[in-house]
């Protein structure tokens, strides 16, 4: 099981230990680093910043909105950072949720998001491979465009660029069996949001997955003596998702956390949220759930859990860690393991 560090998206600002995180996961071995995008930082900007000031680490997006760029612009952007960084980019993408996609990005939530995410994928592979101009004939993606509100003039283009690998890996963001499904069928691997180590079979439905395929769930991480105290993070993570991203009516974070076995408490988080009451919101997450998805506590009791998330079917671990201690901590137990 490989380590990587996930620094997820800025906060008000850009982070002043983003860098310092990712150059030390890099001398401590880690595999990859990981930056993601909401609505404010974007993904490529942090991670082509890394990039220049590190050398082997692999650097990947956890994720990159699908609704924020057509999918010939976010292959742009993954070819040209694979070229700056000597074939070190990885390419996770998800789709989010309607509140963010209509909200924020301005655009349709697709009525059926597997075939929008089919064909958005589908897109990208042509631009990577350049084996031809680059055509669909799409429901939501066609290339060339073909609505009633274009000129018609659209022609069949193939990158100017060449790719440094057509087969740049892409991995998707998907919480729903179906969405999963899919994921194993036409992505390189798979970014879960929240992972049970001893129950992702049930909670996932997962078959049996392609050689070489990319598992790589998120975790929290923290060394420390109060499990209590660490665990508050994982529950104001989870209060914002559960609460805040996405409509009482649909949200997809909410409904991964009820199939987890906690349906009424996701209710409340919900109810809690939308009234304003946010830190009621955080402390309404039960422990058991928090603890369950995340890696917090000493290191002995760390040491101890760990060796069920390297059980299963994980390839890439995902480190969300606060510091430089935890890193390292977690590289000295996986290497020992």
């Amino acid at each position: 099981m490989r380590l990587g560090l996930a620094l997820g998206y800025w906060g008000r600002g850009p982070s002043p230990t983003h860098l310092e995180l990712a150059r030390e996961a890099e001398r401590l071995g880690y595999d990859s680093v990981w930056t993601a995008e909401a609505w404010g930082s974007d993904a490529f900007t942090a991670l082509t910043w890394i990039a220049a000031h590190t050398s082997r680490i692999r650097l990947g997006t956890a994720v990159a909105q699908m609704a924020a760029r057509t999918p010939t612009a976010t292959a742009m952007h993954a070819l040209t950072l694979d070229h700056l960084s000597g074939g070190r980019m990885l390419l996770g993408l998800g789709l989010s949720g309607p509140q963010v996609v209509e909200g924020w990005y301005g655009r349709p939530f697709p009525r059926s998001p597997l075939t929008a995410t089919r064909e958005y994928v589908d897109v990208i592979r042509q631009v990577l491979r350049r084996e031809g101009p680059v055509a669909l004939d799409g429901r939501f993606h066609s290339h060339p465009y073909a609505g009633e509100d274009g000129t018609g003039l659209g022609k069949p283009l193939k990158p100017i660029t060449h790719p440094l690998r057509a087969d740049l890996p892409v991995l998707l963001g998907a919480e729903g069996p179906r969405n999963i499904a899919q994921t194993i069928e036409i992505a390189d691997g798979w970014l879960p949001l929240y992972w049970s180590p001893t129950r992702y079979a049930e909670v996932y439905a997962l078959g049996a997955l392609p050689k070489g395929f990319l598992v790589a769930p998120m975790v929290r991480a923290q060394v420390c003596d109060d499990v209590a105290e660490g665990l508050l993070p994982v529950k104001a993570m989870l209060g914002f998702y559960i609460g805040g991203m996405g409509h009482a009516a649909r949200n997809f974070h909410a409904d991964l956390m009820a199939r987890m076995g906690y349906a009424d408490e996701a209710g409340r988080i919900q109810e809690l949220f939308a009234a304003g009451r946010r830190e009621e919101a955080v402390l309404a997450v039960p422990d058991a759930f928090a603890d369950e998805i995340s890696l917090v506590g000493p290191r002995e009791r760390i040491a101890e859990r760990l060796t069920s998330w390297r059980a299963g079917p994980i390839t890439d671990l995902l480190v969300t860690a606060p510091d430089p201690a935890t890193l390292r901590v977690l590289a000295e137990l996986n290497d020992a393991g």
